[in-house]
C-alpha cells in the first residue's frame, strides 16, 4: 500500500532529482567552457616560456663568460632543459592549422640549443674569438624566438577568434535554453504538483461524497475510492459500516413486514373462521342429499339430471376433501370434466369444448383444484358474456422435463394490468365463484408446490381471446410429503 508518507516523499525526491540533473548539467558545461578556456591560455603560456627559457639560457650564459664557475655552468644546463621541456610542450600543440609555424619555430629552438651549446665548447677551448660570435648568433636567434612567440601568438589568436565566437553564441543559446528550460522545468513541476495533490485530494471528495450519501439515507450505494494508501483502507471500513447498518436496516424492515404479514393472517384466520361459521353444512347430509335427488331424477326418467345432480356432488366432494393434499394430473381431468358437464346444462350449444389430452402425462402430481379456476376464468369472461358463446381449448402436451398444459379460450382477451396482477399474487376481487380459489392463488399455490416461479405464463391480446400456459416440472423441487398449499 502506497501510504500518503511515501507519496511526499516520491514527490520530493522527483523534485530534488530534477534540480541535481540541472545542476549537473550546469557544472559540465561550465566546467567544458573553463577547460577549453584553460587550454588556450596554456598554450600561451608555454609559448611565451620558450621565449623566457632562452632569455635565461642567454643571461645565464654571459654570466658564465664573466664569471667561469660549475655553478653558473649548471645554470646554464638547468635553462636549456627548461628550453628543451618547452619545446615538447609546443610540440604538442601542433595542429592542422599552424604545423609549417611550429616546425619552423622547433626548429628555431634547437639551432638555439647547439649555438649555445657551441659557443660552451669553444669557450672551454679557450678559442674566445669563435665562442664570442657563437654567443652573438645565440642572442640573435634568442631574440628572433621571441619575435617569433609573438607572430605565433598573434596567428593563434586569429586563428581562435572563431573558437571565441562559437563559445559566446554558445553561450547566449545556452542562456535560451536554460530560459525555456526554466520554464518547462516550472511547467512539470505545476503539473506535478497537480497529479500530487489530486490523488490526495480526489479520494478525499470521493470519501466525503460516500459520507453525505450515507447522510441521506442511502445506505445502498458501494462506498468507491480509487487509492492505494491510508485513505483507501479508511473507505473500506466505512464500506464495510455501511453493508453492517444496510443489512441491520434490511433485518429490521423483514422483521416490520412479516409482523404485518402475521397481523393480518391473524385477521383473515379469524374472518375465515368467522365465515366458516356462517356457513357450516353437514358434508355427508349434503351428498345424501344430492345422491337421493339422483336417483329420484333417475327414477322419474330425468336421466341428465341424475347425471348432472352425480357431477356436482363428485365436484362438491372433490372441493372439499381433496384440497390439503396433491392429486394427479387424472383426478384434475376427472373433476375438470365433471365442470364442464355443469357447464354445458347451463349453457348448451353456446359453449364448445375440445381436450387434447396426452395421457401418459396424467400420473403428473400437481395441487388440488388447479385447472378448475383457470377454466372457471375462462367460462366467466369468455362464454358468459358472448351471445354466441365460445370455444375453449384444453391441451394436455409432453414436453420431456415438463408437462405443458394450455387452457385457451377466443373471448375478448385480458388486460394488461390484470395479467401482472395475476402473476404477481395480488388479490382480484369477485374470483373464484364455485371454488373459492381465485386465478392468483392458483399461482401462488402452483410456484410453493414446485418451487419456481416460472411456472405460467399468459398470453392476450384484446380482442384476440387469452392462452393460459403451465409449464408444470416432472421432477419437484420441494417435496413436502405430499402436501399442497391450502387456500391462503
Amino acid at each position: 500500500m502506497n501510504t500518503i508518507q511515501k507519496k511526499i516523499w516520491l514527490a520530493v525526491s522527483v523534485v530534488l532529482l530534477i534540480m541535481v540533473t540541472i545542476w549537473i548539467a550546469l557544472t559540465y558545461y561550465n566546467q567544458k567552457t573553463q577547460d577549453q578556456y584553460n587550454e588556450i591560455l596554456q598554450r600561451y603560456l608555454r609559448m611565451n616560456e620558450v621565449t623566457l627559457a632562452s632569455q635565461e639560457v642567454v643571461t645565464n650564459l654571459n654570466t658564465y663568460f664573466v664569471t667561469p664557475s660549475l655553478s653558473n655552468l649548471e645554470k646554464i644546463t638547468g635553462s636549456q632543459e627548461k628550453m628543451l621541456d618547452a619545446k615538447n610542450e609546443v610540440y604538442n600543440l601542433i595542429n592542422s592549422e599552424n604545423e609549417f609555424a611550429l616546425t619552423n619555430y622547433i626548429n628555431l629552438i634547437d639551432s638555439f640549443i647547439e649555438t649555445t651549446n657551441r659557443s660552451l665548447m669553444f669557450h672551454s677551448e679557450e678559442e674566445a674569438e669563435a665562442s664570442v660570435k657563437e654567443f652573438t648568433e645565440a642572442t640573435r636567434i634568442s631574440k628572433y624566438i621571441s619575435e617569433m612567440t609573438l607572430t605565433v601568438i598573434d596567428t593563434e589568436l586569429k586563428t581562435y577568434d572563431r573558437f571565441y565566437r562559437g563559445i559566446i553564441e554558445q553561450s547566449i543559446e545556452f542562456k535560451k535554453l536554460g530560459v525555456w528550460l526554466l520554464l518547462l522545468i516550472t511547467l512539470s513541476l505545476l503539473l506535478l504538483t497537480y497529479w500530487f495533490s489530486l490523488t490526495i485530494t480526489k479520494p478525499v471528495h470521493q470519501l466525503t461524497k460516500a459520507a453525505n450519501d450515507l447522510s441521506k439515507g442511502r445506505f445502498d450505494l458501494p462506498i468507491k475510492v480509487e487509492s492505494n494508501d491510508e485513505i483507501s483502507f479508511l473507505a473500506k471500513t466505512f464500506d464495510h459500516m455501511r453493508i453492517n447498518i444496510n443489512n441491520l436496516i434490511s433485518e429490521i424492515q423483514q422483521k416490520a413486514q412479516l409482523e404485518h404479514e402475521l397481523q393480518q393472517n391473524k385477521l383473515l384466520l379469524q374472518e375465515s373462521q368467522l365465515l366458516s361459521l356462517q356457513s357450516q353444512i353437514n358434508p355427508h347430509f349434503l351428498f345424501n342429499t344430492l345422491n337421493t335427488l339422483s336417483k329420484k331424477a333417475y327414477l322419474d326418467g330425468a336421466e341428465e339430471t341424475s347425471d348432472l345432480l352425480v357431477s356436482v356432488a363428485g365436484l362438491l366432494r372433490y372441493n372439499l376433501k381433496r384440497l390439503d393434499r396433491s392429486v394427479t394430473l387424472f383426478e384434475e381431468v376427472v373433476v375438470l370434466k365433471q365442470y364442464m358437464e355443469i357447464q354445458h346444462a347451463r349453457f348448451t350449444d353456446r359453449l364448445n369444448v375440445h381436450m387434447d389430452i396426452d395421457e401418459a402425462c396424467l400420473q403428473l402430481d400437481i395441487p388440488g383444484l388447479t385447472l378448475q379456476p383457470i377454466v372457471e376464468n375462462a367460462v366467466i369472461h369468455a362464454i358468459e358474456p358472448e351471445e354466441d358463446g365460445g370455444n375453449i381449448w384444453f391441451r394436455v402436451i409432453d414436453k420431456g422435463e415438463c408437462v405443458r398444459i394450455e387452457i385457451e379460450d377466443d373471448g375478448m382477451g385480458m388486460p394488461a394490468e390484470k395479467i401482472k396482477q395475476i402473476l404477481d399474487e395480488k388479490f382480484i376481487l369477485n374470483e373464484g365463484h364455485s371454488t373459492g380459489i381465485g386465478f392468483s392463488n392458483v399461482v401462488k399455490r402452483l410456484r410453493l408446490f414446485y418451487g419456481l416461479d416460472d411456472v405460467m405464463t399468459i398470453d392476450s391480446i384484446e380482442g384476440n381471446g387469452t392462452k393460459v400456459i403451465l409449464k408444470l416440472p416432472k421432477v419437484r423441487r420441494i417435496e413436502n410429503n405430499d402436501e399442497a398449499p391450502d387456500r391462503g
